[in-house]
């Protein structure tokens, strides 16, 4: 009788990484990548991959889990609904977001936020903590956290009960750059929306459909030049959250010239979505309203190339999930004006089928460059670093692609608890038939097999495109 030696073999696929390609069989054992080649011992499972591509499970460094928003307003995602939806979707690590709000010690978010996670999520995760009040001993508590392996914060430059003001986030940069951790940002100027939101409802224009243009792509120019001077000034790292526009990714390729410390990422919505999905009568643009807000083709374009260049580094989901009802985007009444509807749309579970389709299916940049997108660049920038890819000694996060399944998306046939899918009607290739989480099948044949709480949180560690540099100021 034939020993075994691993724990699990992927025979007969094709491999993808970032670096390349190639035929080759995957073992695991103990939850990590033990072998890549052809002739490996027998594992105790096999797993069949014949005409399948078998790649990094997905690392989704942006999305929000079970989370009170800045207007006050849950989520509709719990950390198993959202971990679940993940899954099916091929994803396998989350970061979502420890949300602080004013009068709130951060220390405490922290741990009330990853007893949630310990009881729900069925695959790894790691937290941003999002800094809305840098008052009393929470600068203190930021850096114990980033000492403590939670080396990423997010910063809001709008949004009135979060946001902070310059002084207030150049006194954090000062903190992450002393301690070693990234800093997030979601860049719009606060003013510009204000100004704006007044002009539309004064003018009795208060449906969703007006949301767009209360978010002038200006607003998201002026916050970006700001804030790649201000990680130019300190030499701290930043990260910029979804880059919608062309103007903006002129600002991104020119601080990286001039050396700011500078990445930043856009997401499937601002990439396959334009302004006029917004053109709904009533309350059904409600469901694609988001911040920033989808642009115009030419911006889509520019996206797509940056991707190519380098000049964008992640592509992410930026999951908002919230209800067509009065417990999400309707929380303040059905006729409520567009500014008094959360914004956000499903994303974990569509962000990597829809990258494939584009990338692999149709063969824009191709899939090396899917995985490095997707999966490899977001897990090495943010410090995770048993995850994103495939290798001896990685974690046994594994999606097994079937590039012939299609696809049509239908109204709500997610996983999550949303209840709709803002890309119902579109038809997409290529599916992960079976996903694996630390060695674990926890999808096949269309089934959830993981339970909630399996998840584990993993400590982010200092990467290099965390480290400072030298300051201009």
């Amino acid at each position: 009788m034939t020993e075994t030696a691993y724990d699990t073999v992927i025979r007969n696929g094709t491999v993808v990484t970032a670096g390349g390609r190639f035929e080759a069989d995957v073992a695991v054992s103990e939850g990590r990548v033990a072998a890549l080649g052809r002739g490996l011992a027998r594992g105790r499972s096999e797993i069949d991959a014949s005409g399948r591509l078998v790649m990094p499970g997905g690392v989704d460094t942006h999305c929000h889990i079970e989370q009170l928003s800045g207007a006050g307003v849950m989520n509709a995602d719990t950390f198993e609904t959202a971990t679940r939806s993940a899954a099916f979707g091929g994803t396998t690590t989350t970061v979502s977001f420890a949300a602080q709000h004013p009068g709130m010690r951060i220390s405490r978010v922290m741990a009330d936020y990853a007893a949630l996670a310990e009881r729900g999520a069925l695959i790894d995760h790691a937290y941003h903590m999002i800094v809305a009040d840098t008052s009393g001993e929470n600068l203190d508590d930021v850096a114990r956290l980033i000492e403590a392996g939670h080396r990423s914060i997010k910063i809001f430059t709008t949004y009135d009960k979060v946001r902070l003001d310059d002084l207030s986030i150049l006194n954090v940069l000062d903190v992450a750059r002393a301690h070693g951790a990234m800093v997030c940002f979601h860049a719009e100027n606060d003013g510009l929306i204000r100004w704006a939101t007044a002009r539309l409802l004064g003018d009795g224009k208060t449906e969703p459909k007006h949301h767009a243009a209360s978010h002038p792509r200006l607003a998201e120019l002026e916050a970006l030049e700001r804030v790649c001077r201000f990680a130019e000034a300190t030499g701290q790292p930043v990260m910029l959250f979804h880059v919608s526009t062309k103007e903006g990714v002129a600002i991104v390729r020119a601080a990286r010239a001039r050396g700011a410390p500078v990445q930043a990422e856009t997401c499937p919505h601002y990439l396959f979505m334009r302004e006029d999905v917004l053109d709904r009568p009533g309350r059904a643009a409600a469901a694609f309203m988001c911040s920033p807000p989808q642009r115009q083709a030419e911006d889509q374009e520019a996206l797509w190339q940056a991707l190519a260049l380098g000049d964008l580094q992640l592509v992410t989901s930026d999951h908002a999930p919230y209800r067509m009802d009065e417990s999400g985007k309707f929380a303040n009444g059905a006729d409520a004006p567009f500014n008094r509807i959360a914004n956000g749309m499903p994303g974990l579970e569509l962000r990597l089928p829809l990258m494939f389709d584009a990338m692999v299916g149709k063969g824009r940049l191709g899939a090396e460059k899917f995985v490095e997108l997707t999966s490899t660049a977001p897990a090495r920038i943010f410090g995770l670093t048993n995850k994103g890819h495939l290798a001896p000694g990685a974690d046994a996060d594994i999606a097994i692609w079937d590039p012939t399944v299609r696809k049509v998306f239908g109204d709500n046939d997610l996983h999550d608890n949303v209840g709709y899918n803002p890309f119902a009607g579109r038809e997409i290739t290529g599916w992960p038939t079976t996903v694996l989480s630390r060695g674990e099948v926890i999808v096949e044949n269309g089934e959830i097999l993981a339970r909630p709480g399996r998840g584990q949180r993993v400590e982010m560690q200092k990467s290099r495109e965390m480290t400072a540099r030298t300051p201009v100021v």
